[in-house]
């Protein structure tokens, strides 16, 4: 068993939803050492449990969110924000001792209290899709009623899977997605925009991705192995004054890049607080 996983050594961990966000981050935990009869997984078609079952045969699955409520310490409701008042009714009736863990964007801690109808322990979280590969990033703030433990429970799942940071202001989880939870497909649309441009320049398509790809994960890693340094310092290093990198530089500001990220950011964090007052409809409960 890994270090990391330490907090959660003896705790049941629960997931309602068996879709790929869920089926990642029990995939991460069984890896680093959590048993798998300590895993209890609820979906409504059993297709998706048999999946998991298939791989992970010791898993604990239901059709019924109750019963996976009910029997662990850490719940993760790993649906829809449009979802979340259906996944949260059959437990409305518990008297809920676990710590509930939100994985739907845009869901803010107080509105799964009001859809579970009482108050508890719940922690907010934000992961990405590079958590199926183990490599995520995964965004976390706690209402007032989580102890410390939990908290290092909570980080103790996501690391499972990448890495975790919390925040100590929820609006800030709405920020949160637009960088992070939305923010590969925003690195895939560079990557396909690169290498489509490369292949029309000449290069053999495979060669294209295979070195926007590897380019993409070298400059991220760059970032994350000179935290000293301004991402901005580390631009400039590779720019020579009048030189290829400087001239494909100022046709990206030219164009207004950095101004369209900044909007990107921006409608997807008003999309963030959309989904959260669906998700708060009487309607969807």
């Amino acid at each position: 068993m890994s270090d990391a996983i330490q907090a959660i050594a003896n705790a049941k961990i629960g997931f309602i939803g068996a879709g790929n966000m869920a089926a990642s981050i029990l995939g991460g935990l069984i890896q680093s050492g959590l048993p798998a009869k300590q895993i209890y997984v609820s979906n409504p078609s059993q297709g998706k449990l048999d999946a998991l079952l298939e791989r992970y045969p010791d898993l604990n699955t239901s059709n019924d969110n109750a019963y996976v409520a009910e029997n662990v310490d850490y719940l993760l409701l790993s649906v829809k924000p449009q979802k979340m008042g259906l996944a949260c009714k059959p437990l409305q009736a518990l008297d809920l001792n676990c710590c509930v863990i939100s994985v739907a964007a845009g869901v803010a801690c107080q509105t799964i209290e009001e859809l579970l109808g009482k108050s508890l322990a719940v922690i907010r979280s934000m992961p990405n899709t590079p958590s199926l590969i183990g490599a995520g990033a995964t965004g976390l703030f706690a209402n007032q009623h989580t102890s410390e433990q939990q908290k290092a429970a909570a980080t103790a799942i996501f690391d499972a899977v990448g890495l975790s940071v919390w925040v100590n202001d929820e609006s800030q989880m709405d920020l949160v997605t637009a960088v992070s939870g939305s923010g590969p497909a925003h690195y895939f649309l560079y990557m396909e925009s690169v290498v489509s441009a490369a292949i029309e320049q000449g290069l053999p398509e495979a060669t294209a991705r295979q070195l926007a790809a590897q380019t993409a994960l070298g400059a991220a890693r760059m970032v994350q192995d000179n935290a000293e340094l301004e991402i901005s310092q580390l631009r400039r290093n590779v720019t020579s004054p009048g030189g290829t990198t400087a001239a494909a530089l100022d046709v990206l500001n030219d164009g207004g890049l950095p101004e369209l990220i900044a909007k990107a950011i921006k409608a997807s964090v008003v999309r963030g607080k959309e989904l959260a007052e669906i998700a708060s409809k009487p309607d969807n409960n």
